[in-house]
């Protein structure tokens, strides 16, 4: 399925909020070639803090007395939330099951560069 068919099938953030895509968890462990168990990467996944953002509702950032300096992030950034945060949903493809979150503007903590250096703690 290629990313334009994806955006397609996904629902279009209203308001203020943000739809976020979750990185898949690595099937190993970094140090070793330790298989982790699917029950435990479905839980990091869903107490995930990191998620890439796909696209902002049309007033995500336009509220200039909450956001002075603009937005915090646009599409395509990898960014830090609160764990948990958001109505969690997954959209499911040939290549599999694919988890997203709507969240609300202010929920972004952070943009970074590369979300594998990234660890919850």
């Amino acid at each position: 399925m290629t990313n334009e068919e994806l955006m397609r099938l996904l629902p279009a953030p209203q308001g203020y909020r943000i739809l976020i895509a979750i990185p898949k968890k690595e099937e190993t462990y970094k140090d070793s070639q330790i298989v982790i168990a699917e029950p435990t990467r479905q839980k990091e996944e869903i107490a995930s803090i990191v998620g890439l953002v796909m696209a902002l509702g049309p007033q995500a950032y336009q509220d200039p007395e909450k956001f002075p300096d603009g937005p915090w992030c646009k599409e395509g950034d990898y960014i830090i939330m609160r764990s948990y945060s958001g109505t969690r949903f997954k959209i499911t493809t040939p290549e599999g099951d694919q988890e997203f979150r709507i969240i609300n503007d202010d929920t972004v903590e952070a943009v970074i560069a590369d979300p594998r250096v990234v660890t919850r703690l």
